[in-house]
């Protein structure tokens, strides 16, 4: 066996370092957006929650675009270089937001307009990075989840940096600092789009050592297979498809009050899927492995919704409510956002060589097991941190031991579930839906994400009744349990589900 099958590509290493530092760039704004939102442009809870869960769903419903586009027009590598300038133009506009933050309407209109700059140029760049890591290893390459394992560490990296420097930087208790930990982001994607620029030529090769990513995906198939398996275009259907969309659209409009992000990304999230798997090109297996797909998509929602408190709630509970003195210093609130990250670099090689363990003695577990064991986990994360504020008033600090505890065993659960996920999306995707369907994947992740932002809202704060389908949340215990009872059903669900969730996968685990 050559070198080259025994070990990883160099063009794995080219994404991790090009992913590592757009995620600087992302989780470095990320990490002390809210604190703007609250502290410089005095926004409330509620408010600002809202604005996240709009930003960070949006973030995740483009990649539909982008991978729509990139499969059928452009071809991946087009697609992240558009995605990365993009990006680098919306972090210059959340610079100049905060750099005339005293301006609050000047302030906000940049920040709307560096967030819509941001959320098109994720949608191009995030589902392509992922997905071009596929078209690294040949078909049926069990080294996949090991290198997805490794693609994600790199992510975390740069989200384990970015908080740190960007916090330092910008969360300082003064409001005019926050352009600074702006600035920096802004600097950091610069710097990630010209290394793509620079190097994709190089290092984006196949294992045969033909270039990957230039030629749209279904273009490239369709090179290979008859007329009756290219994906056609029925316009009956279309017209369907996008009526069930509308009607949808005014359903989810009217029940949420008039929310129009949260109506277009929900019907999205019923709709996109719903054109794809009824494509006429598509065989028997190829649908049923593509409803794998779809169906944990479902049960991650829930695993997102929950994880993702950690750029809303649980800051404002590291804030507010976590005692950060460390011999007289005192630790930046964003910083706790730099936990999981490091974890996800420290453990993230023992999940990758453990896969490969247990996949030589045929002993790793299917996909579909290890999403739920995630979800099985990220539950007990928030039962750790239920236990440590219960009976604990507003203004109460507690130990910081207790978000460090859940970030741990939330990263554990993060290991099992989101790098396993994109590999499971591109070992069951058809290539010519390669991209699209991982914009299909990230969509559940809109979902969770708007879906999260909600849920932050009933956060407890004193003077404020709030209600969760019939329950008042009177407390941070009542507050946590939520997360406990969400993640700890959908796990048991999926477990039952796993064989079922395996036969339909044919053989791909």
């Amino acid at each position: 066996m050559s070198v080259t099958k025994q070990s990883h590509p160099k063009g794995l290493y080219f994404i991790f370092v090009t992913g590592m530092s757009e995620r600087f760039s992302y989780y470095g704004m990320r990490a002390i957006f809210t604190l703007y939102l609250i502290n410089a442009l005095m926004l409330d809870k509620e408010f600002a929650s809202a604005i996240y869960g709009n930003y960070t769903g949006l973030v995740y419903l483009t990649p539909l675009i982008g991978g729509y586009v990139a499969d059928r027009y452009i071809g991946m590598r087009r697609s992240i270089f558009w995605g990365a300038l993009l990006m680098v133009l919306g972090q210059f506009l959340m610079f100049f937001s905060a750099l005339n933050f005293e301006n609050v309407e000047l302030a906000k209109w940049l920040m709307y307009g560096g967030l819509g700059s941001l959320i098109f140029g994720n949608g191009f760049f995030k589902p392509n990075i992922s997905s071009i890591v596929g078209r690294l290893y040949e078909s049926g390459d069990k080294k996949l989840d090991s290198a997805y394992t490794i693609f994600y560490m790199g992510v975390n990296l740069g989200a384990f940096m970015a908080p740190l420097l960007c916090g330092y930087l910008g969360d300082t208790g003064n409001p005019s600092d926050f352009k600074w930990g702006f600035l920096t982001a802004t600097i950091t994607m610069v710097l990630s789009l010209i290394f793509y620029v620079a190097k994709n030529n190089k290092y984006l090769v196949g294992p045969n050592g033909e270039a990957i990513g230039i030629i749209p995906a279904q273009k490239a198939e369709n090179k290979n297979i008859t007329n009756m398996s290219k994906p056609k275009l029925n316009i009956v259907q279309l017209a369907l498809w996008i009526a069930g969309g509308i009607i949808l659209f005014t359903l989810f409009y009217k029940w949420f009050g008039g929310d129009i992000i949260g109506a277009i990304i929900y019907s999205a999230c019923i709709v996109v899927p719903g054109f794809i798997i009824s494509d006429p090109s598509l065989t028997k297996i190829e649908r049923q492995r593509i409803l794998v797909i779809y169906i944990i998509a479902f049960f991650v929602i829930f695993f997102w919704a929950a994880f993702e408190q950690a750029g809303i709630s649980l800051t404002y509970f590291a804030e507010e409510q976590t005692n950060r003195n460390i011999l007289g210093w005192t630790m930046p609130a964003s910083w706790f956002q730099s936990f999981n990250a490091v974890f996800v670099v420290l453990m993230a090689p023992i999940f990758s060589m453990l896969w490969i363990k247990l996949g030589q003695k045929n002993m790793e577990p299917a996909s579909p097991t290890k999403q739920a064991i995630g979800l099985f986990l990220l539950s007990l994360g928030y039962l750790l941190i239920a236990i440590g504020v219960k009976n604990v008033g507003p203004g109460v600090k507690v130990s910081m031991l207790w978000l460090t505890g859940l970030y741990f065993i939330h990263t554990m659960g993060e290991l099992t579930l989101s790098p396993i996920g994109l590999s499971m999306v591109n070992k069951l995707s058809p290539v010519r839906f390669a991209s699209l369907l991982m914009g299909v994947w990230y969509l559940s992740m809109a979902t969770a994400n708007k879906l999260a932002g909600t849920l932050s809202s009933l956060y407890p704060e004193v003077g404020k009744t709030k209600m969760f389908i019939g329950f008042e949340i009177s407390s941070l215990f009542d507050f946590f349990m939520i997360f406990v009872v969400m993640s700890a059903f959908a796990s048991v669900v999926l477990f039952i589900l796993s064989k079922t969730l395996q036969k339909l996968m044919h053989g791909i685990r």
